[in-house]
């Protein structure tokens, strides 16, 4: 049986870790590695983002569903990632009822009011990182994996570890961050899966 693994990387077109996250899904697409990975494009890409109403808080709801489900976190840093703010846009805790958002990918059309209406629910210890907050979409997975007990992975895109890439968040990981690549016995560059497989 395949070990569910969830993925979260930053999918920008430039400077950002797909290569890290190839490596992965080539990984779970064979028979010789035994993971199945859901990482954040997918999610992104599918039925939520799809409706044209969906918020960053839309967003973070699926993610909180998809890593409950998974047994492992793995989290991509690469030199940029400290620096990622996508979804940290959300005024309703400040503004209150009414306040301006800015649906998921719409930019281009404006803000529209928040959707959430009435008191906005506190999660209790035993509950999901709430959906309505100012965290990137980084930081928030990476809080809902801690409060969900999930194995968390940590690996820069890099051969060697480079801790000042870590966002301060993540500064307790330190000591269990690894690089994902390293070469072999030719030079060639590859990923270190028997890492990924200790977890």
């Amino acid at each position: 049986m395949k070990i569910r693994i969830y993925i979260s990387a930053d999918y920008a077109e430039s400077n950002g870790d797909r290569e890290v996250v190839d490596v992965l899904h080539a990984w779970g697409d064979d028979n010789k590695h035994i993971v199945e990975y859901t990482d954040t494009a997918l999610v992104v890409s599918g039925s939520v983002s799809k409706n044209p109403d969906c918020r960053p808080c839309d967003l973070k709801e699926e993610f909180n569903s998809q890593i409950n489900c998974s047994s492992v976190v793995i989290f991509v840093i690469g030199d940029k990632t400290a620096y990622r703010t996508a979804g940290s846009t959300c005024r309703r805790n400040n503004n209150g009822e009414y306040c301006d958002c800015t649906p998921y990918k719409h930019n281009t059309n404006g803000t529209k009011v928040c959707k959430v209406f009435g008191a906005t629910i506190v999660p209790g210890p035993d509950g999901d990182v709430g959906e309505i907050n100012t965290y990137s979409y980084l930081e928030h997975e990476f809080r809902q994996a801690v409060k969900r007990d999930k194995t968390i992975i940590i690996v820069y895109n890099s051969l060697n570890k480079q801790p000042s890439w870590l966002p301060s968040y993540m500064q307790e990981y330190e000591e269990i961050a690894e690089p994902f690549w390293t070469k072999n016995m030719w030079g060639e560059k590859i990923g270190n899966y028997q890492y990924i497989k200790r977890h």
